[in-house]
């Protein structure tokens, strides 16, 4: 999940910092960005309005928007929307993050990351934007939220669909109104943000509702804050068990909306549980779009049948079988866990794990501890990032020393993956989460096909 860092100043240590050349390469901005400010989290609305209103219509979309908020489940939603408003022959613009490998990944249209000649100018341009602006400090994230947000809009899109960073309320994402709002699953994460409990936590994703607009919630069993929210203000609450439901059995499932069905729904392409759950949500804000963006069965059948969302619960076929995942939460790994289970017997199972300091880690750790085998625990190349031996610490104060399991350390996800294909049991399995950086930083080079050594020429 990506956040909104601290505002960026117009000098630093070293003195005044200029920004680069409105033709430099997408690096030398990002670069510019880090330099400016670090990994700190703030959160606000006021300085990133100022720049949009700077900005003036170039920010503001024609097409209806779709913002989409919750603990987990973000990424995998807005990517199941793209897929089937793409199906529909719509021309699709998603934002999300943060990415696996390559900032690109953000802003994608049509299914594909804009190049870096499409975003350039829309750094440029926000950087003249913050220079006009009043109060023009911007964090890293709203800085490059409005830049993506511009180059997806210059490409006019049938459709904008808006990933939530962190929260809702006061994610620089919220400064543009949702024709339909979504809110996935409420748990546990970022509690020194966005409050100590499910409740608080709920209300600050709700802060994404609109007066009279659509409203759909996919979690089962939403905190009353969301409810209470969308009614406190008339928005047209979407209730998953009320408004829309869904059923089925190992084939096929089928879905009932408000005044829409669907029977003998293939299961969606995205692997997990969890993913139905995600499914009936967008579903039913097809349904609450209908009327602007009409959407075939056909076009439902055939985005589901083929969507594709890297890092969620992603199985590559091998010797050994590779998982990657991005849970980074406890609600995440207790998914993961259930899923890992359902996948039936391996003889092994290793598990390469990296996360964030701020982390519950020691309950993600107690989720997969019965599946796993042997732990290598990895450094990330981020100061925000835990370091190994502290996971490894972690890990032996759940009393993992036992006979059956074992674990090492190793400077980065690339490494720590080496280390258990070298180990491993080509009839295993090797799952690999705790962060988007843990993830991301196995797949740099491509995506890993594995075989154990001795079955390697």
């Amino acid at each position: 999940m990506d956040t909104n860092e601290p505002a960026m100043t117009e000098t630093t240590a070293a003195g005044p910092l200029a920004p680069p050349d409105a033709a430099a390469p997408l690096a030398h901005w990002l670069d510019h960005l880090d330099r400016l400010h670090g990994q700190r989290i703030t959160l606000g609305l006021e300085r990133v309005r100022a720049v949009a209103q700077a900005m003036g219509p170039a920010v503001q979309p024609a097409c209806p928007v779709v913002t989409v908020a919750g603990t987990n489940g973000k990424g995998s939603t807005c990517a199941m929307l793209e897929a089937v408003y793409r199906a529909a022959g719509y021309r699709t613009a998603l934002y999300t993050s943060p990415h696996l490998v390559r900032f690109e990944e953000r802003a994608r249209l049509n299914g594909q990351p804009l190049a870096e000649a499409q975003l350039v100018p829309s750094f440029a341009a926000v950087e003249t934007a913050r220079q006009a602006a009043s109060d023009g400090a911007l964090s890293y994230f709203e800085f490059t939220t409005l830049a993506c947000v511009h180059a997806l809009l210059a490409q006019r899109p049938d459709v904008l669909i808006l990933e939530v960073g962190m929260g809702g309320r006061l994610d620089a994402v919220n400064l543009w109104d949702a024709d339909v709002a979504m809110v996935t699953s409420v748990d546990l994460d970022h509690m020194e943000y966005l409050g100590p409990d499910r409740e608080a936590i709920g209300l600050e994703k709700a802060g994404i509702w609109r007066p009279g607009r659509p409203a759909i919630v996919s979690d089962p069993m939403p905190p009353r804050s969301v409810v209470a929210r969308a009614l406190e203000i008339g928005a047209d609450l979407w209730l998953a068990g009320r408004d829309f439901r869904y059923g089925g059995d190992r084939q096929q499932w089928q879905w009932q909306g408000r005044t829409r069905r669907y029977a003998g729904l293939a299961y969606p392409a995205l692997r997990g549980a969890n993913q139905l759950i995600n499914a009936a949500g967008v579903l039913a804000a097809l349904e609450a779009l209908q009327a602007h963006l009409p959407v075939t069965a056909q076009a439902v059948r055939q985005g589901l049948a083929t969507v594709e969302w890297p890092g969620r619960f992603q199985v590559v076929p091998g010797q050994p079988v590779l998982v990657l995942d991005v849970a980074h939460n406890p609600h995440a790994a207790a998914a993961l866990a259930a899923n890992l289970d359902a996948m039936g017997f391996y003889p092994q199972t290793q598990a390469v794990f990296g996360a964030m300091a701020d982390k519950a880690i020691e309950p993600m750790l107690r989720h997969l501890a019965p599946l796993v085998d042997r732990w290598y625990f990895c450094d990330l190349p981020t100061p925000r990032a835990a370091k190994a031996a502290d996971l490894l610490q972690g890990w032996q104060r759940l009393g993992g020393c036992g006979e059956r399991q074992a674990a090492q350390t190793h400077a980065g996800p690339a490494e720590a993956l080496a280390a258990a294909l070298a180990e491993a049991d080509p009839a295993g399995r090797i799952v690999v989460f705790g962060s988007f950086y843990t993830v991301g930083g196995v797949l740099q080079h491509g995506l890993p096909r594995l075989g154990a050594q001795h079955l390697q020429a």
